[in-house]
């Protein structure tokens, strides 16, 4: 499937956040332990080809006639023998394609995991950095808010303002402090999310970018959903079922056995003739035929409707997966429109805040006006910081769809 698109270039891992943000992801890929976890079970399939090679066991037996048998040549004491089954020519080749087959699904295990790691590295990372500009936004409001309440402090040495004012300028900073220690415990949470996915010590700081923002530089290029490891997956498990049937088909064949039994023979007293005493060797061909053949057609059955449970399963998560990249680029799309409405209506507000202090300077302010523009500012900053991260996070998300 094919889907164009409008993406930014260099956003997702770009030119801004590249090195700090790539650098975590890497070093989350290499101490994450899901993913060391799925590159060891990958490790143990790799070692069962090896396996694959192993012919059955060497049988060796031996045994002392209680009743010595009599024969012409003298009498039998004991009998040794040894055997080795062999199976159907080609059958040692299907074991160790159908071992591979298996390798292969594991080993995409390996990079499916790492493209989940990788989305939620970043998406945390984001989720960080918002939290981060929220904080520094409160603190700026914070300010602001203080120089008004000194200039309601003045207003009301001379009368142009009511004490009324000045407490709900109060308020208004306590509740914006309230607000920033709420943050401070979101951020801990986060950072402790962020650093277990590092595998690595919950409390360590986190270097973040210093500022993210939605540019208009665009450029139309062509997203793929496929190939995708969550795709191509079903791909290599419907081969391992192809090589299981192969295998399956080789071990319907008979088997073929190779022996040789040795039986010792004693000397007949008093008699003198050729071949007196000679101990026997018998080489022996044997042969295992599959008659009641039921269980491999059952197995022939059952690889047939796996293969066809997998192209189902493939099909509903490929119908999923083009959801998600769709109701993401809407997504993104929406965050860039809504950074862009912000970013006019703090401009406007910033307008409307400089009247006002203006306005001051003629004995007119109303701080009523005052706490609803700043209510106002810390709305739209804060809109437009969500904005900001739920771009790059939808950006997150279609590059873990249609990157290669």
């Amino acid at each position: 499937m094919k889907k164009i698109g409008s993406i930014l270039i260099g956003l997702m891992m770009g030119i801004v956040n590249a090195q700090d943000l790539e650098s975590y992801i890497l070093e989350a890929e290499a101490n994450n332990p899901e993913v060391q976890a799925f590159e060891i079970r990958y490790n143990i399939s790799k070692e069962r080809v090896g396996e694959a090679n192993a012919l059955p066991n060497t049988e060796v037996s031996a045994g002392v006639f209680v009743s010595e048998p009599e024969t012409r040549t003298g009498a039998q004491k004991a009998r040794f023998s040894v055997k080795q089954m062999l199976p159907w020519f080609g059958t040692i080749t299907a074991r160790e394609n159908y071992a591979n087959a298996v390798a292969e699904v594991d080993y995409l295990d390996i990079a499916i995991a790492k493209r989940k790691l990788r989305l939620s590295v970043s998406q945390s990372y984001y989720r960080l950095y918002a939290i981060k500009e929220k904080q520094k936004v409160l603190d700026e409001n914070i300010q602001l808010l203080e120089t008004y309440e000194r200039l309601a402090l003045t207003s009301v040495e001379v009368g142009d303002a009511s004490a009324v004012d000045v407490l709900r300028l109060q308020i208004r900073q306590n509740e914006l402090q309230e607000q920033k220690e709420v943050l401070m415990q979101e951020y801990l949470s986060e950072q402790s999310v962020f650093n277990n996915l590092l595998n690595r010590k919950e409390t360590l700081a986190i270097d973040l970018i210093d500022s993210l923002a939605i540019t208009n530089e665009m450029e139309q290029i062509t997203m793929e959903l496929e190939p995708h490891p969550e795709l191509e997956k079903y791909d290599r498990l419907y081969e391992s079922v192809a090589e299981s049937e192969i295998l399956n088909q080789r071990e319907a064949n008979p088997n073929l056995g190779f022996g040789l039994d040795y039986i010792p023979v004693a000397e007949r007293a008093g008699m003198d003739f050729s071949d007196n005493g000679k101990d026997i060797l018998m080489p022996m061909v044997s042969l295992s035929i599959p008659i009641f053949s039921n269980r491999y057609k059952s197995r022939s059955v059952q690889n047939e409707l796996r293969q066809e449970e997998i192209n189902a399963q493939k099909t509903n998560r490929k119908n999923r997966l083009e959801t998600v990249l769709n109701t993401s680029i809407n997504k993104k799309e929406a965050a860039k429109i809504k950074f862009n409405t912000q970013k006019k209506n703090l401009k406007q507000a910033r307008n409307a805040e400089e009247i006002l202090i203006k306005n001051y300077e003629t004995g007119t302010i109303d701080f009523n006006d005052v706490l609803d523009i700043q209510e106002l500012q810390l709305k739209f900053q804060t809109t437009q910081i969500e904005a900001v991260k739920s771009y790059y996070s939808q950006m997150a998300v279609i590059n873990y769809l249609t990157s290669q």
